[in-house]
């Protein structure tokens, strides 16, 4: 005897959903690697012998949150720069990260 339409609907419609689930968080995980990459290179790339991805890296230094490591690698970053767009980028960017640390500090005060 056959087994009932209705379960093996069921059966199916529960392998399709978890084939689905399956390939998000594979997706997902993908995702989150490729991204953490992404951040190391950027930081890496900060004294790369290209001034293209120095400035890539200057942008996304300056768009992360104030950290006194940061602040201390500009300051590297600045010593070491021969280009003066660069320099002048990085000493924006440095000041940013200095007023937003101090900021930071007098609320903590």
């Amino acid at each position: 005897m056959a087994a009932p339409t209705g379960d093996m609907e069921n059966k199916r419609l529960l392998r399709t959903t978890a084939l689905t689930l399956l390939a998000v968080g594979a997706v997902a995980a993908l995702g989150v690697l490729l991204v953490r990459d992404q951040i190391s290179r950027s930081k890496r790339d900060l004294f790369s012998p290209h001034p293209l991805r120095r400035l890539a890296a200057l942008e996304y230094l300056g768009s992360v949150t104030a950290s006194v490591d940061t602040v201390l690698l500009l300051r590297d970053f600045l010593a070491w720069e021969p280009r003066p767009l660069l320099r002048k980028r990085a000493a924006a960017v440095l000041v940013r990260l200095e007023a937003e640390l101090a900021t930071r500090e007098s609320e903590v005060a």
